[in-house]
Parts: structure tokens; sequence; C-alpha cells
């Protein structure tokens, strides 16, 4: 009688996912079946996640202060409003127009590190940035001697306390805006400047902006 012999089954072994080398002799990014390598291996610039990460605190700590500003005025009996100094309306103007300024300089900028001869000059208006923020802290300051000409001073009331703090902490952090500004155009002279870096300090002083029409918002709202 004829015994029928039958094959065993194969088993298929698993694909493997293939691998590229990083160079370093080590297991690189794994690239997906249907994947591409760019986006696998893309991360996007330290100067654009630092800048995200340092606004998003920024942010946390002015809602801090918001919170903090309506709780006090809300169960305060001696909470003296007041009429708050007109040069703060120009300041915003000023500021306004240093962002204006700051984008035609980053377009001018990236027309000049992508070798375009018709972009001349690209740091002079990096320049008159830099004079509109200085512009801007120096009619802070005016403000606050505005204030503490009509007796009005960091521990008088609740009230000022907070607009001297808010305005303070605001002025503090665009200095550092003023920083990076500074920081641009030693790059840009020295060519070592990169576009990534250009576009986080725009973001950053674009924010600073912002942020500072919120709070004369909130200033004339609640003082």
């Amino acid at each position: 009688m004829a015994t029928t012999v039958h094959e065993p089954p194969r088993i298929e072994q698993p694909s493997q996912p293939r691998r590229v080398l990083d160079g370093g002799g080590g297991h690189g990014n794994l690239i997906p079946p249907q994947g591409s390598l760019r986006a696998v291996e893309y991360a996007p610039p330290p100067a654009a996640t630092g800048i995200w990460v340092g606004i998003a605190a920024i942010s946390m700590t002015f809602a801090a202060l918001t919170s903090a500003l309506v709780v006090r005025r809300g169960g305060a009996l001696d909470w003296r409003h007041f009429t708050i100094p007109s040069i703060l309306y120009l300041n915003t103007l000023v500021l306004i127009a240093s962002s204006v300024t700051l984008e035609i300089a980053r377009r001018r900028v990236a027309g000049f590190m992508g070798l375009k001869a018709e972009v001349r000059s690209p740091a002079r208006w990096l320049y008159v940035t830099l004079a509109l923020g200085l512009l801007f802290v120096a009619g802070q300051y005016v403000a606050w001697r505005q204030l503490s000409a009509q007796g009005l001073y960091l521990a008088s009331n609740p009230s000022s306390s907070f607009f001297y703090v808010l305005t303070a902490a605001h002025a503090l952090h665009l200095l550092g805006g003023l920083g990076g500004l500074v920081r641009v155009m030693r790059k840009l002279g020295n060519f070592s400047l990169r576009r990534s870096t250009l576009d986080a300090t725009s973001r950053y002083w674009h924010f600073m902006d912002v942020l500072w029409v919120y709070l004369l918002v909130l200033i004339w709202a609640k003082l």
C-alpha cells in the first residue's frame, strides 16, 4: 500500500524593516515599508523648538498674572481705578511698527541669503527694528514716571502694583528680544546667520507685540 508524504507547510518570516546606517557605526533610523527617508529623519531646528517652548512658558506666566489680577480685583475693597498714561497708546504704535520693519528685514535678509543681486543693505531694517524696540522701552519708562507723578507707586495700591508688574515683566522679556536682534545682526555681519535663527527671533518679537496688545486691553479694562 502506497503512503503519501505531505510537504510540511512553509512558515514565512515577518519582513524586517529596512535600516539605514547613520554613518557613526550604529543603527540609524528605521524606514517604514511605504515611507520616505525625509519623513522619518526630519526634526525641527533647535532654534524653532526652543522659541516655542519659551513662548509657551511666557504665556503661562502672564496667564497666571492675569488670573491673580482678576481674583485680587474681585475681592478687594481698596482697589483704586486710575487713568493709564496716554503714552502707552503711542508705545503700542511704536511696537507694531517694529513688527512691520522686522518682517521687512526678515524678507530682505532671506533674499540676501539666497544671493539675490537686487537686495542691498539687508541689515538696515534690523537696525530700524532695534531702534523702535529701544524707543518702546524708553516710552514705558516715561509711562512709569507719569504714573509716579500721580502719586501711584508699586506699593501704593493693588491696581498700581499690577500695572508696574505687568509692564515691567513685558519690558524685561522685550529686552531679551532686543538681545536676539543684536545676535542676528552680528551673525549676519559674519555671514554665519541661519534661516532658523532669523525666523525664531522674528516669531518671538511678533509674540511680544501680540502680548503687549493683550496687556494694554487688560490694563484698560481692569485697572
